[in-house]
């Protein structure tokens, strides 16, 4: 017997990402510089808080996530019945483009960006369009000609891996040009709580915009990356469906009830934000000194840096020294002379520049 899955699958190809399983040869005790995730870490009191919950392991969690959604509704001042949870952010762009993606539709993603909304769009078999550009801001009337109609435009903001950042008033700028060509405005807006002295979030705008979606992590903000839980903001038009056909007991009571305790220490991001920037600028002038790296100017916690040594084989010679960078050659519209480092200590900042040659 022949085996014959759909032609989506068949061709489908995954997505590559950084982390510690991300490489083949990387070390499991790596300063890992390929993820950005929040440099502090988790909050010690969520530590203290999971360690009172082992208990909830053997019992089958709340499959609607409703104590975290009205704790979410809390901390966006949006309608929990306007939330929605999932394994990760990754899990709702997969159950975004399955829900409002066809084979008629055409998407716009600008590259280079945060490759799973091109790859989970695929399985859909839209159609997909490009707009290549390092900062959108600079491209942004050219872009908002070539929005489609009744369609989709994802917009990571800001954009992973150049750190580039929309402000709001050009943000609505794209999603009212979309609606009036009755096309969804997908905003990622995973890195924007690790943004220093700026809040350019669209989330206000949701009441306005019934054809803005909005996509939130808390794995990178409050450093819950091996819990996997993500959340999505947007009008009952598009957080019903995504109810509906979100799988059963999607994100564990052990993810639920940390992002609960990690919600309630929401200061201690502004103690992230405030290292961000003093350790970004310290990557940045001290790189600056060198003439084999080029900076991308980055409103978040990681640069894009442009290297005259390939990207593979700077990511091998510093695997060596047990330091982990993102290669960026795996990003549509990224060559092999780019790489992406996330801010981290100054310690580890420093052990990462000295491992380059930069002191």
């Amino acid at each position: 017997m022949k085996i014959y899955p759909n032609k989506s699958a068949k061709l489908h190809v995954p997505a590559s990402h950084g982390g510690k399983y991300g490489t083949k040869n990387s070390n499991p005790d790596v300063i890992d510089f390929s993820s950005n995730v929040n440099p502090l870490g988790c909050h010690p009191g969520v530590k203290r808080y999971l360690k009172k919950q082992l208990d909830l392991i053997s019992e089958y969690p709340d499959p609607d996530s409703t104590h975290i959604r009205k704790n979410l509704s809390w901390l966006t001042g949006i309608s929990k019945d306007q939330i929605i949870v999932g394994n990760g952010a990754t899990e709702i762009i997969y159950n975004f483009c399955q829900t409002f993606l066809n084979k008629k539709m055409t998407v716009l993603i600008p590259i280079p960006t945060f490759s799973e909304y091109e790859t989970s769009a695929k399985l859909s078999e839209c159609k997909l369009t490009f707009f290549r550009t390092m900062n959108l801001v600079n491209d942004l009337k050219k872009f908002i000609t070539k929005i489609p109609r009744n369609g989709c435009v994802f917009l990571c903001n800001p954009n992973n891996p150049t750190g580039a950042l929309i402000q709001k008033k050009d943000m609505i700028k794209i999603i009212s040009a979309a609606k009036k060509k009755s096309t969804i405005v997908f905003v990622d807006e995973t890195f924007i709580e690790l943004v220093p002295d700026h809040d350019e979030s669209v989330v206000k705008s949701i009441k306005k915009f019934e054809n803005l979606f909005i996509l939130r992590s808390l794995t990178k903000s409050f450093g819950l990356a091996g819990l996997r839980i993500g959340y999505g903001l947007g009008s009952s038009q598009i957080i019903n469906p995504l109810q509906k056909i979100k799988i059963p007991w999607n994100v564990s009571n052990i993810a639920q009830g940390a992002a609960s305790a990690a919600i309630c220490y929401h200061p201690f991001l502004d103690k992230t934000r405030k290292l961000i920037k003093k350790e970004k600028n310290f990557i940045s002038s001290k790189l600056a000194t060198s003439k084999n790296f080029t900076c991308f100017d980055s409103s978040t916690n990681f640069i894009l840096v442009k290297t005259k040594t390939k990207s593979k084989v700077l990511q091998k010679k510093l695997l060596k020294h047990k330091i982990l960078i993102r290669d960026c050659s795996t990003f549509h519209g990224l060559d092999q002379n780019y790489i992406r480092i996330a801010v981290k200590t100054r310690k580890e900042n420093t052990k990462l520049l000295n491992a380059l040659g930069v002191n």
